[in-house]
């Protein structure tokens, strides 16, 4: 299935510049496993060591908040926009 990968810009050195990229895959763990191979390094970006999706990254499968969903087993629809997005903190 085709998606839509949102990258900010904290990590389009791995996509060379592009704000987005197309993806594949049935869940989000798919979607970034093959995004990880396209563009190698971006995935230990998004992904801690023991494989979950780093505390100060939040990620969205269309309009959802996988934290709230089924995390990397969130489904990843044909033509569905995913979202990754670095959290920003301040004072």
């Amino acid at each position: 299935m085709s998606v839509s990968v949102r990258i900010p810009t904290i990590l389009r050195t791995y996509t060379g510049g592009n704000a987005e990229v197309s993806g594949e895959g049935a869940t989000l763990r798919d979607v970034l496993t093959k995004l990880d191979a396209d563009y190698p390094g971006i995935g230990a970006r998004i992904l801690d060591e023991s494989g979950k999706i780093r505390r100060f990254v939040n990620v969205y499968v269309g309009e959802e908040d996988v934290r709230f969903a089924q995390g990397l087993d969130t489904p990843a629809p044909d033509g569905v926009q995913i979202s990754i997005i670095p959290a920003v903190a301040g004072g």
